[in-house]
């Protein structure tokens, strides 16, 4: 098969070959996707530029989502067949090292999601780390009917996914946004109310969107560069969903104050949660795509030989969405 590869870290243009590998055969429990699409994420980009930690495998493919059709079933799977329409999720994770950068990939079968007919391998490839690490973040407490939840960065992958998971929940969803594209993208994505945090106050208004009750919920981007902020505006009993801090990685938690409000922080990380979460999670996100018409962000696409561009894209930091490999050309 053809894929990406790197054996050391360092720049895309540098350390990222294209070439041909074996093609790999579905194990006991898994199933065997011919890739579509490969989306790539910053947390892949941070593993192949070093950031993020030291190479943990001699070879890695890099990318963690995908799209595509299954075309061969292992051992004891009954859940999916030959030719159906999949989205995947942490395929360079969990001890992988072969993602999805590649023609094909082979993986666990409960990291695999039925892909609906009328949204495309492209957009599938948006899903998986986004979309699940969204729904995650609103609902691992329970539902989140009547309650307000504040997204940061609610033009971002997650916060994308996030604003129209929580609208689809039930919940009223205000979003913060550092551009007027941005707001667009929020308000597009259903959000009842959007905050540039670069030429608004965010408290006030916050505050005044709550009737100065301040929100159930916080869907956190960056805990650590938020955390002044986002106290300021939690209701009682309410809760912090964290899953990237960027600002400050060390913050100093400010004790008192979080009991006295009853805020409980939830701390996640998708590779770490336990699978019948993700469960929970695929059959939602499922329900939600049937049932009507949802937005899917696409940055850009490149060819698999144009990986190297993709990284460097996700790198520059400038589109809104998620930039899209194209595995079949």
């Amino acid at each position: 098969m053809k894929a990406v590869w790197y054996e050391r870290t360092g720049a895309a243009p540098t350390v990222l070959t294209v070439g041909e590998m074996p093609t790999p055969d579905a194990g006991p429990g898994e199933v065997r996707v011919r890739l579509e699409a490969s989306g790539v994420n910053p947390a892949d980009v941070g593993r192949r530029s070093g950031n993020y930690r030291a190479m943990e495998f001699p070879r890695v493919i890099p990318n963690s989502d995908g799209a595509g059709i299954v075309d061969q079933i292992g051992e004891g799977v009954t859940r999916f067949a030959v030719g159906d329409r999949v989205w995947l999720f942490n395929g360079q994770r969990n001890g992988r090292a072969f993602g999805t950068a590649a023609e094909y990939i082979t993986l666990a079968d409960y990291l695999v999601t039925p892909l609906p007919p009328d949204v495309s391998f492209a957009a599938g490839a948006t899903l998986g780390i986004p979309g699940m690490t969204a729904w995650c973040a609103l609902f691992a407490d329970g539902p989140i009917s009547g309650q307000t939840v504040l997204v940061t960065g609610g033009a971002g992958a997650v916060g994308h996914y996030a604003v129209q998971l929580a609208k689809w929940g039930g919940a009223r969803v205000i979003a913060t946004v550092s551009s007027e594209v941005k707001d667009v993208e929020a308000r597009l994505a259903g959000a009842d109310t959007v905050v540039n945090y670069r030429t608004e106050d965010v408290v006030s208004k916050v505050m005044a969107f709550t009737e100065n009750r301040g929100v159930d919920r916080v869907i956190d981007v960056d805990f650590g560069g938020n955390l002044a902020t986002t106290l300021k505006i939690m209701a009682l009993n309410s809760t912090i969903a964290v899953y990237a801090t960027n600002g400050n990685r060390t913050p100093v938690l400010p004790v008192r104050e979080l009991m006295e409000k009853c805020i409980t922080v939830r701390s996640l990380v998708l590779f770490a949660l336990p699978p019948p979460l993700l469960a929970a999670a695929q059959a939602d996100i499922t329900k939600w795509l049937e049932s009507g018409t949802r937005v899917h962000n696409i940055a850009g696409q490149f060819a698999l030989a144009e990986t190297a561009e993709a990284h460097l894209a996700v790198e520059k930091g400038d589109k809104i969405g998620t930039v899209i490999v194209d595995c079949a050309r």
